[in-house]
């Protein structure tokens, strides 16, 4: 799977550089004008709306990451961890089996020398505190992930809130020079539409890493679950 996405990769930045070189001068005119562009749509939105919107990607963006590179850090490939655990205690017994859990990253590790710490008071309390410490553990890898949720909610929120006051000032406009013509309306009009767009592309982006941060943490705590009952398992059997 990793020579695969490594091909598509190579292939990737070839066909990009052969595009490149080809239209070289005129991706840098289309990039110097698109970012000409969208940093005037930002000033021509306001600085209050989408400012606001802005200091919420930046949040949500670097919460995103962080927990995108924790729950990377504390992926474990159980199978060979399970594997291990059960060799230390096939050959040096619970102590040696901690000694490897002590020494592997990750909660999977650490619900499991919590296990193993609590053998000598039977397999029903070492059962109790792989539970117990799953839940701690859990809760770890979903913190903070509600931030992200909320500004999810609240970049579209701002955005339709810095509608509704364009809309506001394009009917002042109207109302002061009594004329209903494009021109009057045009920059509340304009603005509305900017602080819409702008939230609702905020939105998108931190839908996706939202996403993909959930699905991870699901991914963990099915391998951590999986992995507590085969480690339940070898606890009965070494007892015996």
């Amino acid at each position: 799977m990793k020579k695969l996405v490594n091909a598509l990769f190579v292939i990737g930045l070839m066909f990009f550089g052969a595009v490149q070189s080809s239209f070289a001068q005129e991706t840098v005119t289309e990039a110097k004008t698109f970012h000409q562009v969208l940093k005037q749509n930002f000033i021509d939105g306001g600085p209050g709306f989408m400012g606001i919107v802005l200091v919420a990607l930046i949040l949500g963006l670097a919460i995103a990451i962080e927990r995108i590179i924790y729950l990377n850090m504390a992926t474990t490939n159980t199978k060979e961890l399970l594997a291990s655990v059960e060799e230390a205690l096939s050959n040096g017994g619970v102590e040696a089996a901690k000694e490897v859990c002590r020494n592997t990253k990750g909660p999977v590790a650490s619900i499991f020398y919590q296990g193993l710490d609590r053998v000598d008071e039977g397999v029903e309390e070492a059962e109790k505190a792989v539970v117990a410490y799953g839940g701690v553990q859990m809760g770890q890898l979903e913190k903070n992930v509600s931030w992200i949720s909320l500004f999810i909610a609240l970049a579209p929120m701002l955005g339709f809130m810095g509608t509704v006051i364009g809309m506001i000032g394009a009917f002042n406009d109207i109302a002061v020079a009594n004329d209903i013509s494009p021109a009057v309306v045009a920059g509340g009009i304009k603005i509305a539409l900017l602080t819409t767009v702008f939230g609702l592309v905020v939105a998108i982006i931190l839908q996706i890493f939202y996403n993909y941060i959930v699905a991870k943490i699901d991914s963990i705590v099915n391998s951590m679950e999986d992995a507590s009952i085969t480690l339940v398992d070898l606890l009965v059997k070494f007892k015996k």
